[in-house]
Parts: structure tokens; sequence; C-alpha cells
């Protein structure tokens, strides 16, 4: 199975209150912060909503 890398680009200072717990559950907690999952629909989910705020690269 795939791996996703994903990266937070932006603060979540002024973001919706959902968007900022979608970045936690993601195991962000920081600019820069790095966290690996595996590639499935809860996770792209969890990307789709957050999208501007993170960066994603896939790891084979």
């Amino acid at each position: 199975m795939a791996k996703l890398v994903i990266k937070q680009k932006k603060s979540v200072i002024g973001s919706k209150p959902s968007h900022r717990q979608t970045i936690r559950r993601l195991g962000l907690k920081r600019i820069n912060d790095e966290a690996v999952h595996d590639d499935n629909p809860v996770i792209r989910g969890m990307i789709h909503l957050v999208k501007h705020l993170i960066e994603v690269k896939e790891n084979d």
C-alpha cells in the first residue's frame, strides 16, 4: 500500500475549528511538521478538507 507524506505549510491561526482539529488528527502540530499515513479514503477526505494548509507527496 502506498504511503502519503503530509507536510503542514501554513498556520492554522484564523482557520475554522474543524480545520484545526483535522490538522491535529493528521498528526501535525506546527508549520513544517510531517506525518506519514497509509493512502486510504479516510485520509484522502481529511487531506481534501485542509488542502490549502498542507502539501502532500507520495512515498513508495
